[in-house]
């Protein structure tokens, strides 16, 4: 009895240490004081600010668009990269994979510089293109860890019998191949999203000067002094983040009521 009340009393200050920040910062987006030792009364008035600020605007469609395109490129390289792999040998198979895993397990720090290094080697000028490629770069990874289940599951008789039946390699791929790695697919796709959304480090690394994602936006205004209008922007994020983390981790669960 006394080991359950532990284990629930240890469970709660885990969640009250990880969540009582992110809860206080929802609560200061909402006063109408900026200081954050006083209630003010409820307020929008720093969420109307926020949305009427051209530059956060600006950092806001730079995150989107890079985010979804990043994540859409990753997606597409990370399945057919996915694809070859299965048609490796097991030594093969089991090197490439290895090498795939350690983008993962690297520091972004490390990525970061390592990327920086990279483009000011080919003399690239540092913008959106740069962010965008690294983070094209660093989603591929988070795209083959769960693409790469499903196709293994996957019967490869099936296409091997609509290749029979006269399909041809692409519709085949896409009518019989694609459907049953699809759940996996999805799955990287918002994995890839939600990580480049959430990066810092090698944005910050690889942006250039005048383009700005709201990730290093917000560290640039923390550096000038706390402004209520970051309390109302980091709310926007974590709840955003949130949801797509619900979604990716509810996916699993669907997909083995299906096999059921």
């Amino acid at each position: 009895m006394i080991s359950k009340i532990l284990k629930r009393v240890y469970i709660a200050l885990i969640f009250v240490f990880l969540y009582a920040p992110m809860f206080t910062l929802i609560v200061l987006s909402f006063n109408q004081s900026k200081s954050r030792a006083k209630w003010g009364g409820f307020t929008f008035k720093w969420y109307l600010a926020l949305f009427s600020d051209r530059v956060v605007i600006q950092a806001l469609i730079n995150t989107l668009l890079i985010a979804l395109i990043s994540a859409l490129v990753a997606c597409v390289i990370g399945t057919i990269t996915c694809l070859a792999m299965n048609r490796m040998g097991n030594v093969s198979k089991s090197i490439l994979t290895g090498v795939t895993n350690i983008p993962m397990l690297n520091a972004e720090i490390v990525t970061g510089i390592s990327l920086m290094l990279l483009f000011l080697f080919f003399k690239a000028k540092f913008g959106f293109v740069t962010i965008l490629l690294s983070h094209i770069t660093f989603n591929i990874p988070y795209v083959i860890l769960s693409v790469m289940p499903r196709i293994r599951k996957m019967n490869p008789s099936n296409y091997e019998a609509a290749l029979d039946l006269g399909a041809g390699p692409l519709y085949a791929f896409f009518k019989v191949v694609l459907p049953d790695i699809w759940p996996g697919v999805l799955s990287g796709f918002l994995m890839a999203f939600t990580m480049s959304l959430d990066d810092f480090i090698i944005t910050h690394f690889t942006k250039g000067p005048g383009v700005d994602t709201l990730s290093t936006k917000i560290y640039a205004q923390v550096k000038k002094g706390i402004n209520p209008e970051m309390y109302a922007l980091s709310t926007l994020i974590f709840i955003s983040v949130l949801i797509l983390l619900i979604l990716i981790n509810r996916m699993p669960s669907g997909d083995k009521e299906k096999e059921k």
